[in-house]
């Protein structure tokens, strides 16, 4: 019989490092909705706000940055939980006494950490940390590090990041770190295996530093082992981390238009045309009319509301491609992306979005410049900084060290834990920060008293 994972089991709310606590806890919130608490008031949720998304950070015209960005995807994570969930209920009347009906809460939760482990600058930055030891300087390193650990720098990825940041016991900080529930942890890791098989895409869910916590994770939520003892880790994804990604595909794809249309570099009519292209010609016809029955004659305002039938739109699709594949999600044979699973006339207008984004929006001037910027700055730090870590002795060594925050063991015994602080340090940063410490390093700017 095909093994299957059961949502009794998936839908925990444990708390990570604090499991023997897990009968005894009670409060009047959700287990939920205190991990959503603790995203939002953290600090590197904050420092979300300096981090680029797409487009330079705003001048005059406000674009999305990670943090409007981490929480429009959390919104929409919420309706996409709420929604399944309810289906879910419907379907098995025999799961009303369990969790599942708090899959909105958990989504949501997960939607705000999914891109809290993000260097500065977004793609560009993940390149310039694995380019540094693929390409650059960090090569050397090759014969003093493990394998392993080698595997996991040169494939550096934002979402293992965001695991280590949510887990890792950092100098001074309690166990557990964050202290999420598994639920909530396990439905951030998109990609749950080990960089030893994240194939082309280098794409992978944790670091060998945090493996035995995410097969501590996993096992006890019952998540479907792919990998045999001895080879490298490698798990099924749990079902929401599907709800996580449709929430994000959402968004960047839809929010990027409005934003390019605010910065003129696509037209309204092309902007319009492009949102529209989501509908049949009757329901194109009754947007239309509500445009004008409601008085919306600024185009901005009318992009905004086509971007929000669009949304609507996408996530009903999206739940309908959940709950019809819910069998193959539990049995971990489902492929792809929900959004790969709407209908076919959805579909085709998503990938247009797609086509034109990557025509005149990811490689126009302003987004070029920024990635060209970025990587520039984020592999003069990661230079000047891992010397420092491999030669901490040296006196401009110990001046430079001197910045890295407490809570990063740069003083450790052992290399990799030297390097990992590193890169600890460096993808914590917002692009504001980066930049500051990119001009000193360079002598380009003193500090000002």
């Amino acid at each position: 019989m095909e093994k299957k994972m059961n949502w009794q089991s998936l839908i925990s709310n444990k708390r990570f490092g604090q499991e023997e606590r897990h009968a005894t806890r009670h409060d009047d919130r959700s287990e939920f909705k205190r991990d959503s608490d603790r995203l939002v008031f953290s600090a590197p949720f904050r420092r979300l706000q300096n981090k680029t998304q797409v487009f330079p950070l705003p001048g005059s015209v406000f674009v999305h940055n990670r943090l409007t960005h981490s929480l429009e995807v959390s919104a929409v994570g919420m309706s996409l939980g709420n929604d399944v969930a309810h289906a879910l209920l419907t379907r098995h009347p025999e799961l009303s006494s369990t969790l599942v009906g708090e899959m909105g809460t958990i989504v949501a939760a997960a939607c705000l950490a999914h891109d809290m482990g993000n260097p500065p600058f977004g793609h560009s930055g993940e390149r310039a940390i694995q380019t540094f030891f693929t390409e650059g300087p960090g090569t050397t390193l090759r014969h003093q590090v493990s394998d392993i650990f080698w595997s996991d720098i040169t494939h550096f990825e934002g979402n293992a990041n965001a695991f280590r940041l949510l887990t890792h016991r950092f100098k001074g900080r309690r166990e557990g770190g964050f202290v999420l529930t598994y639920a909530t942890l396990a439905s951030i890791v998109k990609y749950p295996f080990s960089s030893l098989v994240s194939g082309k895409k280098g794409k992978f869910g944790f670091f060998n530093s945090e493996e035995e916590y995410f097969r501590r994770i996993a096992d006890d939520l019952g998540m479907l082992r792919l990998s045999a003892e001895g080879e490298p880790l490698r798990y099924a994804r749990h079902p929401l981390v599907y709800l996580v990604e449709a929430a994000d595909d959402i968004c960047y794809e839809i929010m990027d238009i409005e934003d390019a249309h605010k910065l003129k570099i696509l037209s309204y009519e092309e902007t319009a045309q492009l949102l529209l292209g989501f509908f049949d010609d009757t329901t194109k016809a009754n947007i239309r009319q509500r445009v004008v029955d409601e008085g919306i004659t600024d185009e901005n305002e009318e992009v905004v509301y086509l971007r929000s039938c669009v949304i609507g739109l996408l996530v009903r699709e999206c739940v309908e491609a959940f709950v019809s594949h819910e069998d193959l999600i539990l049995c971990g044979n489902f492929e792809g992306a929900l959004i790969d699973h709407v209908s076919t006339d959805v579909a085709n207008a998503y990938r247009n979005c797609t086509k034109v984004s990557r025509r005149k929006i990811y490689n126009s001037k302003p987004v070029i410049d920024v990635e060209l910027s970025g990587y520039k700055i984020i592999e003069t730090i990661m230079e000047q900084m891992t010397l420092a870590a491999i030669a901490p002795t040296r006196f401009y060594s110990q001046q430079l060290l001197r910045r890295v925050s407490s809570q990063y063991d740069i003083d450790s015994d052992d290399l990799e834990t030297r390097i990992m602080a590193v890169i600890d340090y460096i993808s914590g940063m917002t692009d504001v920060y980066a930049l500051d410490i990119y001009q000193k390093i360079n002598g380009i700017s003193l500090p000002i008293v």
